[in-house]
């Protein structure tokens, strides 16, 4: 299928959370994100309907941007309960398995429980809940750029199965082979 147009990358992510100030001191004082901007309103741009909210834009790095809302007129937050919890998460990426383990040390002073690191063939990652109960993911990947090729050359190949049979493939079964 050919485009005629090419995306630049994502401009922002936005969720929800109960508290926009909370959040923002959490992932400035966790992950190091720096508060680059808030918008208030009192309507919905795109819709013009009454819900007053507080948008706030923190920078992630290398020109990610990751936005929250809180918002005054809906019902409490929840999360979807058919949904596992290990499913919806936002990943992060580090430079070093010594970031990766710096970051662990910091979310486990914050009192929270960290999973991992888990080791994923490629990258480890280690998992936590942000205040709202947005579970995070820090990643550290390290692996070479043939094993990358590998899994490429693979993933129509793995959708397609997984499409027609509903059963995991296991053309990527020497990811976790040595772990």
């Amino acid at each position: 299928m050919t485009s005629k147009f090419k995306l630049n990358g994502v401009h922002h992510v936005a969720y929800r959370c109960k508290d926009a100030k909370e959040t923002v001191e959490f992932y400035n004082r966790v992950l190091g994100m720096d508060f680059m901007l808030a918008i208030a309103e009192d309507k919905v741009p795109s819709t013009g309907a009454p819900d007053p909210y507080m948008h706030v834009f923190l920078d992630a790095g290398r020109g990610n941007v990751l936005a929250f809302f809180e918002i005054l007129g809906s019902p409490p937050m929840g999360r979807d309960p058919n949904t596992p919890d290990w499913v919806q998460h936002l990943a992060f990426d580090v430079a070093s398995e010594e970031e990766l383990l710096a970051i662990k040390e910091r979310v486990q002073s914050e009192g929270l429980e960290v999973v991992g690191p888990t080791h994923h063939g490629v990258f480890k990652s280690i998992y936590f809940f942000d205040p709202s109960g947005h579970r995070l993911e820090v990643a550290w990947s390290f692996g070479t750029p043939e094993q990358y090729a590998q899994l490429k050359s693979v993933a129509w190949e793995m959708l397609e199965e997984w499409s027609r049979t509903k059963r995991p493939p296991h053309q990527s079964a020497w990811l976790h082979a040595a772990h």
